[in-house]
């Protein structure tokens, strides 16, 4: 990359400011009949203003040219995305500060377009057209269904869960975008998942030794406790760093608040 392009981008990085996104409550026994449900993408969030690629803490993405040059000139939210599982893959295309080759292996998976008029599906509806006029491999709109009860969220969840999937967001159709966290959008999972930070490593034992063998975290109300499980053999060769955000998911809590059966997914990206 020139010199020149190089501080650009990196001036803009410094002036960019974090914008002000959709986020998901979790499901819990609400009335949804009627709501649209969609499969909850496992990826890198992403804020298209109309010129230019965010993350979700408004630092610009080093896409390529070629790979946002037909992009609507009006704002989309989505997630940078190449399939179920690859979120380390994804995370690391994304973190890299200048244009590169990997990013063919993404696509820009939307699930709103946020200055739209109307309801959801009307303001999907908007890049939808756009995207008849204008095709481009590298921008697709995530599938929307309609939620008929709760047997059928549950079916939809057991599909997406059977092949490797997440979860699944369902959302008020007829509401506006919704600029923060709201009940009006959902996430529906077996189990719930969480943020802390690494305050601790642990040496493992036994085919773990000389391994990492877990590590305590503590969490936004400072409670602490371990995580040992979910760790590949990457994560114990080489840790997440102390003072790292991760991603843990877990089955509930005990009497004590602590969550239960908690286990590592991945560092947390902070682009």
């Amino acid at each position: 990359m020139r010199i020149w392009a190089l501080l650009l981008f990196l001036s803009l990085s410094l002036w960019a400011q974090k914008p002000a996104l959709m986020l998901l409550e979790t499901y819990r026994d609400h009335n949804v009949s009627g709501w649209l449900m969609s499969e909850k993408l496992d990826g890198v969030r992403a804020y298209w203003d109309g010129t230019a690629l965010y993350s979700r803490n408004g630092n610009l993405f080093a896409a390529p040219p070629w790979f946002t040059e037909d992009f609507p000139p009006f704002a989309l939210d989505g997630e940078l995305w190449s399939g179920r599982g690859a979120f380390e893959e994804i995370a690391s295309i994304t973190a890299q500060l200048t244009p590169h080759e990997g990013w063919r292996k993404l696509a820009f998976h939307v699930f709103d377009v946020p200055d739209g008029q109307g309801g959801l599906a009307q303001r999907l509806s908007v890049l939808e057209d756009y995207l008849k006029r204008i095709p481009t491999p590298f921008v697709r709109v995530i599938p929307q269904y309609v939620c008929e009860d709760t047997s059928s969220l549950e079916d939809f969840l057991a599909t997406v869960e059977d092949q490797g999937g997440e979860g699944v967001v369902v959302r008020d159709p007829n509401v506006g975008y919704l600029t923060s966290r709201s009940p009006l959008a959902l996430k529906v999972k077996r189990y719930e998942d969480a943020e802390c930070e690494v305050v601790a490593h642990h040496e493992g034992k036994g085919k773990f030794e000389g391994l990492l063998g877990a590590f305590t975290c503590k969490d936004k109300n400072g409670t602490q406790f371990r995580i040992g499980s979910g760790l590949k053999n990457a994560d114990r060769r080489t840790p997440p760093p102390l003072g790292a955000t991760v991603t843990y998911k877990f089955y509930g809590t005990t009497n004590s608040g602590l969550p239960r059966f908690p286990v590592f997914l991945h560092v947390r990206s902070e682009r």
